[in-house]
């Protein structure tokens, strides 16, 4: 007997109890259920904090001085930032570069002082697909040019310096040369992240006008920032962009530059690939129960079988096509079980401000702002991997009880009754 022939064999051999079939197939269902659900919260939640940290931070991949990273300084600048924008705008899957000063500044008004970060950009050259922040402004505006003489401020940070729109503020920052310089800026926006360590610690800044404060060169920056159309490909694109370096300038990816975010995220997905793998495992446990069953309901066929011609190859073939089958319907019904939910999940996703109400409404992970909405995404290579194990947790099942099979003595198991 071939094999196309013991596949339609171990079909029908299925179908015989159909009850034990289709609740052995939904079991393997709602396990492929839950393990879509887990790992794609897995995938999209960190394809968005990714991508939100690089839209607040250095970009997926940072150009800047070779000693920044240990030893941040506004004296450590990249220059040539024209020069560096134009020839890693024509590498490949890059879809934007552009210039920015970050540091730390002493902020000061009529009644109060406190230290921040800031971050320096160019508004014309900037948008929301660059810098989150410009999503949350709650109050006022965003700079017109490049030279305005705004700045804007956390709410929380407004609000610990005393200051409403239009208030002046100080701005005092230790220039290349070691000399403490200052400027004077008007309050022109207001910004509410949900991340305390923003809405709390951070402003934003002109580019050109942080640039004559500190006496930097026209073309002169703290970072380059570099996007590129997927985040997972940053480590494999920085040595791309690292070879349009020529002055000693170094490319980071934003594992580097954020390594408590690379952690973080490194030890959730490690979680929840784990949970993901033992809801399986115990589905297997009860596919294993069921085949078993199955196999030792069968000894008198199995011997009736054996008698007349099967080799113990051969039902050890069949009962291993009966596993196969089973994986394959269980896998459709879970295609078939997950589809709407996955579908509402990746579109609308869940709102998550009333459990997080505790906190105030938001919550930050190293410092990046989660979205309060919860969207599912499921990488392609996920969806194929929880597929495959789902499959080779049926087929591994199958293996004893299709050894058992075959390890039938026909003289003995035909008696049985």
């Amino acid at each position: 007997m071939g094999p196309l022939k013991l596949a339609s064999m171990a079909w029908k051999n299925l179908w015989r109890q159909k009850r034990r079939t289709l609740i052995t197939a939904f079991s393997i269902a709602f396990a492929f259920f839950l393990a879509v659900i887990m790992i794609g919260m897995n995938d999209g939640s960190w394809e968005t904090v990714i991508n939100t940290a690089a839209r607040i931070g250095g970009g997926h991949i940072t150009v800047q001085h070779p000693d920044y990273q240990d030893k941040p300084a506004l004296s450590r600048t990249v220059t040539n930032t024209a020069d560096k924008i134009e020839r890693i705008s024509k590498i490949e899957h890059v879809s934007k570069v552009l210039p920015r000063i970050v540091g730390q500044t002493m902020l000061s008004s009529t009644t109060d002082s406190f230290g921040a970060g800031f971050i320096a950009y160019d508004p014309a050259q900037e948008g929301p697909q660059t810098l989150s922040i410009l999503e949350a402004v709650s109050a006022g505006e965003l700079f017109k040019t490049s030279s305005d003489k705004g700045i804007i401020l956390g709410e929380r940070l407004a609000k610990n310096l005393g200051v409403e729109l239009g208030d002046k503020v100080v701005y005092t920052m230790t220039a290349k040369d070691g000399e403490i310089v200052s400027g004077l800026a008007r309050v022109s926006g207001l910004v509410k992240t949900g991340s305390p360590a923003v809405d709390l610690g951070l402003c934003f800044l002109p580019l050109d006008s942080v640039r004559k404060t500190l006496g930097y060169a026209a073309d002169e920056a703290i970072q380059v920032a570099v996007f590129i159309d997927s985040q997972r490909r940053a480590d494999g694109m920085v040595d791309a962009v690292a070879g349009a370096l020529d002055d000693g300038s170094v490319a980071l990816s934003w594992k580097v530059i954020q390594p408590d975010l690379n952690g973080f995220i490194l030890m959730k997905k490690g979680g929840g690939t784990f949970f993901s793998l033992l809801i399986l495992l115990l589905c297997a446990a009860g596919i294993f129960n069921t085949l078993f069953v199955s196999v030792m309901e069968r000894l008198r066929e199995f011997g009736i079988l054996m008698a007349i011609g099967f080799t113990p190859g051969k039902l050890f073939s069949l009962v291993l096509w009966e596993s196969l089958w089973l994986g394959f319907v269980g896998i459709a019904g879970g295609v078939l079980l997950t589809a709407y939910p996955y579908y509402y999940l990746s579109t609308n996703g869940l709102d998550m401000t009333e459990v997080y109400a505790s906190q105030g409404g938001a919550v930050d992970i190293a410092g990046v702002g989660m979205s309060m909405v919860l969207k599912i995404f499921l990488y392609p290579e996920s969806a194929v991997m929880i597929a495959l194990i789902a499959l080779g947790a049926t087929m591994l099942s199958g293996i004893y009880p299709a050894w058992k099979a075959g390890k039938v003595e026909p003289v003995e198991t035909i008696k049985l009754v």
